[in-house]
C-alpha cells in the first residue's frame, strides 16, 4: 500500500500538466466553440522559449522572472495570431473546419520548433522549489505538489472569473446565442480573442512549469493534448473543476500503471512490461466519458454556418485514367532510382488520401486513425509472411481485412458520436494503436522493424529487386511500381464510382444532415458502418503497399503526427475528390514533390511540413474545397460564362472539320 501512495503522489506532476492543458482546451471551447488541438503545441513553444532565454541560445541570458514574462508574452502573441489569422476568418465555418484548422496550427508550430531547435530534447531549468518531502521513508520532489497546487489555483480563478465577472458572464451569453449577445452590445470576436489568448497563456504557464518533468521536444508536449482531451470530454468542455480533477486523476492513474508494470503479475511482452497501457487508458477514458457525459458536445448559438466542401459528381473516367496510368508507368521507367522511390511513396500516399476521401469527404466523419489502420495491415502482412508463410496476394488481402475489422470496431463509436467528437475518439485510438499495438513485439515490432518478403506471383518476381530496373538499372524495380499503379487506378475508379452510386448519394445525405437522412428512409448506422469498412480496407491497402516497398514495417512510419500530416495533405488536395487525393499524395512528405523540392532547392521535409500546415490553414480560409475542388469550381464558372479551355477549343475545331452525318430519308 505504501508503494501505491508513493507512485500516486509522483503522478501528480504529470496529472497537473494534463489538467493545465485541459483547462486551456476548455477555455478555448467556451470562448470560441473550437476544440483547439494546438494548446499542447503552445506549451511546447513556451518550453523552447524559456529554455532559449535561459541557455544563451540567442547570445544572451535573461533572469528567471524576465524570461518567464517574455515567454508568456510570446504565448499571448501566438494566441493573438491564432485567433486573428485563423479562427476569426473561420468563425462561421463548420465545426469540422475549425478542428482541422487547429491541426494545421499544431503542425505549423511543431515544424517551426523542429527547424529552429532541432530534434534533440531540451531541459529548461526548474523554477519551482527543488526540495523534497519524505513519505514512507522515500523522498518525493516538492515541485509535484507545487505544480498541482498552481493548477488547482488556476482552475479556481477561472471558475470565479466565469461565474462572477462581467467578462465570464458575457462569454457564457455569447456562446449560448451569438445573435442575442450582439443585440445587447457584446462582441463575440473580442470575447473569442480574449479567451484564446488566455488559453494560450495557461498552456504557456504549464509548458514552463512542467518542462523539467517531461523533456521539451517536438512530440512530448504536443501529444499531451490527447489525455487533456480525455479530461475535457468528462468536463463536457465547459467545467474547469471537472477538467482539472480528471486531468490530475489521469496522471495519477498513469503513474500507478507504471508501478503495476514492475510487478510480476503484470502482462509481459518478451519479458518486458506490456507497452502502451497509458495510451490505452486514455482511449478508454474518452470512450467512457462520451458514454457517461453525453456523446454530443454542448452546442453554440452561431450567427451563421457555412456549408461543407462541395462533393462534385465525377463525369469522365477513361481519359484521366489512361493519362494517369501512362504517365505513371513512363515515369517509373525513365526516372532515376531516388525519384522512382519517391513516386512509389506518392502512390502509397494517394491510397491513404483516398481512404480519407471516403470517410471524411463523403460521410463527414473525421477519422484520424487511417494511418494507424494502414500500420495494422502492414504488421499483419509481416506476421503472416514470417510466421505462416502466407505471401502475395493472400497476405495483403488478409492485412486489409484485419484493418477493416479494426475500422469497424472504431465505427461502433460513430453510432453514438459524430463530427468533432469522433475526431477526439479516433485521435486517442490512433495513439493507443501506435503505442499499445505497434510497440508490442507480439503484434508489432517494438523498437525494431518487422521484415516483409518481396511479392511473387506464379514464379514472377513483383518486388523491388525484380530483374527489370528501368533506364538507370537500380532498385527499386519499376515492376513493384507497376503493381502500385494498378492498385491506385483500381481504387480511384472504385471511389469515383462510389460517389456516383446510389449508396454514395446516401453517404452524402448522412454527411449533410443525419436526422434528415433518417427521416428520408436512409439507414444512417448502415451507411456509417459500410463507410468505415470501405475506408479502412483502402487504408489497409496502403499499409501492405508500404510493407512491400521497404521490405519491412516500422512503427515510426505510422505515428500520430504523420497521420495528422496526411490529413493536412488530403485537405490541401481536396478532401472530397479523387483528383484531390492524387494531388495530396504527390505533395505528401517524402513523396515526389517533396523529393523534388529537397533535391533541387535543398529544402528538408520539415520545411515541407511547415508549408503543409500553413497551406492547410490558407486552404480552409480561402479555398475550403482544396486544390482539386477550386479547379473544378473555376471550370464550372468558365462553362457558365461560355468560356472554354484550349483543349476544349481544340476538340471543338476538330469536330467542326468532320463531315456532317447524313440521315436517310424516312418513308411516310
Amino acid at each position: 500500500m505504501d508503494q501505491v501512495v508513493l507512485f500516486a503522489l509522483l503522478g501528480l506532476g504529470t496529472g497537473a500538466l494534463i489538467a493545465g492543458i485541459a483547462l486551456g482546451v476548455v477555455l478555448a471551447y467556451r470562448g470560441s466553440g473550437i476544440i483547439n488541438l494546438a494548446v499542447g503545441a503552445v506549451a511546447m513553444v513556451a518550453g523552447y522559449s524559456f529554455w532559449s532565454l535561459k541557455s544563451d541560445f540567442f547570445g544572451f541570458t535573461l533572469g528567471t522572472a524576465p524570461a518567464l514574462v517574455v515567454t508568456l508574452l510570446v504565448c499571448a502573441f501566438v494566441g493573438v495570431l491564432m485567433e486573428v489569422l485563423v479562427f476569426r476568418p473561420l468563425r462561421t465555418a463548420a465545426p469540422l473546419a475549425k478542428l482541422i484548422a487547429s491541426l494545421g496550427i499544431l503542425l505549423t508550430l511543431q515544424s517551426a520548433m523542429l527547424l529552429g531547435f532541432g530534434t534533440s530534447p531540451k531541459t529548461p531549468p526548474d523554477i519551482l522549489p527543488r526540495g523534497s518531502v519524505t513519505v514512507f521513508d522515500v523522498p518525493i520532489p516538492v515541485n509535484r505538489f507545487w505544480l498541482t497546487g498552481i493548477v488547482i489555483g488556476i482552475a479556481v480563478l477561472l471558475m470565479a472569473l466565469y461565474r462572477w465577472t462581467r467578462f465570464g458572464l458575457a462569454t457564457r451569453a455569447a456562446s449560448e446565442n451569438e445573435v442575442t449577445g450582439m443585440l445587447v452590445g457584446l462582441s463575440p470576436n473580442q470575447l473569442s480573442l480574449a479567451n484564446t489568448v488566455l488559453a494560450a497563456v495557461v498552456g504557456g504557464v504549464m509548458g514552463v512549469l512542467a518542462a523539467p518533468l517531461v523533456q521539451v521536444d517536438s512530440t512530448s508536449l504536443p501529444l499531451q493534448i490527447v489525455p487533456a482531451l480525455a479530461a475535457a470530454v468528462f468536463a463536457r468542455f465547459t467545467s474547469f473543476g471537472i477538467a482539472c480533477l480528471v486531468g490530475i486523476l489521469i496522471g495519477v492513474t498513469q503513474s500507478l500503471l507504471f508501478y503495476a508494470s514492475t510487478l510480476s503479475w503484470f502482462p509481459k511482452d518478451n519479458g518486458n512490461p506490456l507497452p502502451g497501457m497509458q495510451a490505452l487508458l486514455v482511449f478508454v477514458v474518452i470512450v467512457v466519458g462520451l458514454f457517461l457525459r453525453g456523446a454530443s458536445l454542448p452546442t453554440r448559438g452561431e450567427l451563421v454556418e457555412k456549408r461543407l466542401p462541395l462533393v462534385p459528381r465525377p463525369e469522365r473516367f477513361l481519359s484521366p485514367t489512361v493519362l494517369f496510368t501512362a504517365l505513371a508507368v513512363l515515369l517509373l521507367i525513365v526516372l532515376p532510382f531516388d525519384y522512382r522511390q519517391a513516386l512509389m511513396l506518392s502512390l502509397i500516399g494517394i491510397v491513404v488520401c483516398l481512404s480519407m476521401v471516403v470517410i471524411i469527404g463523403f460521410v463527414g466523419q473525421v477519422s484520424l486513425a487511417q494511418v494507424a489502420l494502414a500500420g495494422v495491415a502492414g504488421f499483419t502482412v509481416s506476421r503472416l509472411i514470417v510466421q505462416a508463410g502466407v505471401g502475395f496476394p493472400w497476405g495483403p488481402l488478409a492485412g486489409s481485412l484485419v484493418a477493416t475489422l479494426l475500422g469497424l470496431i472504431v465505427g461502433v463509436s460513430a453510432l453514438r458520436v459524430r463530427g468533432v467528437s469522433l475526431a477526439v475518439v479516433t485521435l486517442a485510438g490512433a495513439v493507443a494503436i501506435e503505442q499499445f499495438g505497434f510497440q508490442n513485439t507480439t503484434w508489432g515490432a517494438g523498437s525494431y522493424g518487422s521484415p516483409v518478403e518481396q511479392p511473387t506471383l506464379g514464379g514472377l518476381d513483383l518486388g523491388s529487386a525484380a530483374s527489370f530496373r528501368g533506364l538507370d538499372g537500380n532498385i527499386p524495380s519499376p515492376v513493384l511500381g507497376f503493381v502500385f499503379v494498378a492498385v491506385v487506378v483500381l481504387l480511384c475508379l472504385f471511389v469515383a464510382n462510389l460517389r456516383r452510386s446510389h449508396f454514395g448519394q446516401r453517404m452524402l445525405a448522412v454527411r449533410s444532415n443525419e436526422r434528415a437522412a433518417a427521416a428520408a428512409g436512409v439507414n444512417v448506422a448502415h451507411v456509417k458502418f459500410v463507410a468505415f469498412a470501405l475506408s479502412s480496407f483502402i487504408a489497409g491497402t496502403a499499409g501492405w503497399m508500404y510493407a512491400y516497398n521497404f521490405g519491412s514495417v516500422n512503427a515510426a512510419r505510422f505515428g500520430i503526427l504523420i497521420a495528422l500530416s496526411f490529413v493536412a495533405f488530403a485537405y490541401i488536395g481536396g478532401i472530397t475528390m479523387v483528383s484531390g487525393a492524387v494531388f495530396g499524395g504527390l505533395i505528401a512528405t517524402e513523396g515526389l514533390f517533396s523529393h523534388l523540392i529537397e533535391d533541387v532547392f535543398g529544402i528538408s521535409g520539415n520545411w515541407l511540413l511547415l508549408f503543409g500546415g500553413l497551406v492547410l490553414i490558407l486552404n480552409l480560409i480561402a479555398f475550403p474545397e482544396g486544390a482539386a475542388g477550386n479547379s473544378y469550381k473555376k471550370k464550372q464558372l468558365r462553362k457558365s460564362a461560355g468560356k472554354t479551355t484550349f483543349g476544349e477549343r481544340l476538340v471543338a475545331r476538330y469536330v467542326r472539320r468532320q463531315p456532317e452525318a447524313t440521315t436517310p430519308a424516312t418513308k411516310p
